[in-house]
């Protein structure tokens, strides 16, 4: 774990479960897995907020915790996930797709479980409902069915899973917080862990969504309806669901691959290699180097019929996917027409080497970009190689290789001809490592990232007192318009802001806006760079 990962992973902390947490958990991160006294003692915070801290990670799947090394009797360890913690970064992506894939129904039962951890079947769906009736107009109402439908399709196609049940302690120590009555995992939950993973339990749940009570005197009633639905049972206690980030990132990974295959080639390429995706998704392990074998004949039958694409025309394409440079598509057989298979991890390498030259054209001009392509290609070649193959002259080469060199982006490898290692009688070789330089392109982004955060804060925190005004007045117009007031009022209150402050808070949130979109580009280079990492370590292993 480096410096920048702990500075980001605080950082996002911080912003999301306040300042105690991010000191809790900045000192799992710097410290390792430690018990709750040792945390209490060397973090100087109460044992009660360290306590509640520490509820929070579990419950967001941050920490988890084990008995100790020593043996039963020892107290219990908590240890937290620095990959769990970086993954809220990517939160508006995971929603966002939601979205896309099931509409305003879907996106809500993924915010909702993202923000509370994890959370019942039953929950979720009344939550969900009563947010999209309060939505809807006066008199119309969100059916708990049709929630329960989008809930089980998540968790069909694995997007959802159940949290693994809790392993039960042989001893209990009188440390251990109070964690909240929700089954909580002991391990990183895996669908090859628990059986009954994606298994949907019958819920008897019958209703609709219903709107909020605003009048004061509704209180008492609000409060009654509250513990009646406390003591209701639906059959589902003790089953809690979670958000599958894995599933998700496959999502992505094949999403990265279709789109760089349609810049690559066209759009009827891409929905051929969608369409093998597609139908290899479910057989395919997620830490696979390729996808199982296709038969042409089952590509062929399984393309949309919108495409109106002809057999031998499918055979020209698979062909022209077969022989591109860049080797999405595999050739594995003859048989059923020839099998094909779509090259995942050499897909990732190809798209982490695109990234990678796009940083060193961005940053250091295209004659620079043209020598590093030039080293990943030729692997090893001395200076004079360099300046002939790239056409640049002996100078202006010789400074760019020096500036790739004191970036780290290059690599110097010294080949001697004699024991003696004497200069005249060596070979000095310049070469391009991709692993290592994503590497470190990687750990750039996270720093770029805990940047831009910061820099956001900063910018919130200067223009606090403006920001609240903002949201008290508009506060106060949603009542005013709720209650039918004339309009002479609401330009009243509207006229509360001046016009130099309405001129500010457009700058300040288009500027924040700015920040946040850089956020989101940023991540999805990590997520590039991290996918071709982990790929990397799977195939080698």
């Amino acid at each position: 774990m480096t410096v920048q990962e702990v500075r980001l992973c605080g950082l996002l902390l911080q912003e999301h479960f306040g300042e105690v947490v991010e000191k809790v958990g900045t000192h799992l991160l710097r410290n390792g897995a430690q018990h709750l006294r040792a945390i209490v003692h060397e973090s100087g915070i109460s044992l009660d907020l360290v306590k509640k801290s520490l509820c929070v990670l579990v419950q967001h799947g941050a920490c988890v915790f084990s008995s100790s090394r020593k043996g039963p009797g020892s107290p219990t360890q908590y240890l937290i996930s620095c990959d769990r913690i970086l993954r809220i970064l990517r939160y508006p992506r995971y929603i966002y797709t939601a979205k896309t894939l099931y509409g305003d129904t879907g996106e809500l039962i993924i915010e909702e479980l993202l923000q509370r951890g994890h959370m019942t079947m039953s929950s979720v769906v009344k939550t969900v409902a009563d947010r999209l009736t309060q939505n809807m107009e006066e008199g119309r109402s969100m059916d708990y069915s049709e929630v329960s439908s989008a809930f089980s399709k998540l968790v069909e196609t694995h997007f959802l899973q159940r949290c693994p049940p809790m392993a039960t302690a042989q001893t209990t120590d009188t440390t251990t917080p109070a964690t909240p009555a929700d089954p909580v995992s002991t391990t990183l939950p895996t669908p090859e862990s628990f059986p009954d993973c994606y298994k949907v339990p019958h819920v008897t749940l019958i209703g609709r969504g219903k709107r909020p009570l605003s009048s004061e005197d509704g209180e008492d009633q609000r409060n009654a309806k509250k513990a009646k639905l406390d003591s209701e049972t639906h059959g589902d206690e003790g089953v809690y669901w979670q958000v599958n980030f894995e599933r998700f990132h496959l999502h992505f990974r094949d999403q990265a691959i279709i789109s760089a295959v349609a810049n690559k080639l066209d759009q009827t390429s891409s929905e051929i290699v969608r369409t093998m995706l597609r139908m290899s998704e479910v057989m395919t392990s997620p830490t696979a180097t390729c996808t199982k074998p296709l038969s042409a004949n089952e590509i062929f039958r399984s393309l949309p019929t919108s495409y109106n694409i002809a057999r031998p025309i499918l055979d020209q394409y698979l062909s022209l996917l077969v022989d591109d440079p860049m080797e999405f598509v595999g050739k594995a057989g003859e048989s059923g027409g020839g099998m094909y298979v779509v090259n995942l991890h050499r897909a990732l390498a190809n798209l982490a080497r695109a990234t990678l030259e796009s940083v060193v054209q961005e940053r250091f001009g295209s004659r620079s970009a043209r020598i590093f392509r030039l080293l990943l290609r030729k692997r090893h070649l001395e200076q004079k190689q360099v300046e002939d193959f790239a056409m640049i002259p002996a100078k202006e080469a010789k400074d760019m290789l020096y500036t790739l060199l004191s970036q780290n982006l290059a690599q110097l490898q010294e080949i001697p001809k004699t024991p003696d290692f004497a200069p005249s009688r060596t070979f000095y070789l310049y070469t391009v490592n991709q692993l290592p330089t994503a590497r470190l392109l990687l750990q750039n982004c996270y720093k770029t990232v805990a940047n831009l955060i910061e820099r956001r804060l900063f910018e919130t925190k200067d223009s606090k007192r403006l920001l609240e005004k903002s949201q008290r007045i508009e506060a106060i117009l949603a009542s005013l318009q709720a209650s039918g007031a004339e309009p002479e009022q609401l330009t009243e209150v509207e006229e509360m802001i001046t016009a130099p402050e309405k001129q500010q808070l457009e700058a300040l949130r288009l500027h924040i806006n700015k920040l946040d979109s850089a956020e989101n580009q940023v991540d999805e280079t990590i997520f590039i760079l991290e996918s071709y990492i982990n790929s990397t370590a799977a195939s080698t292993s």
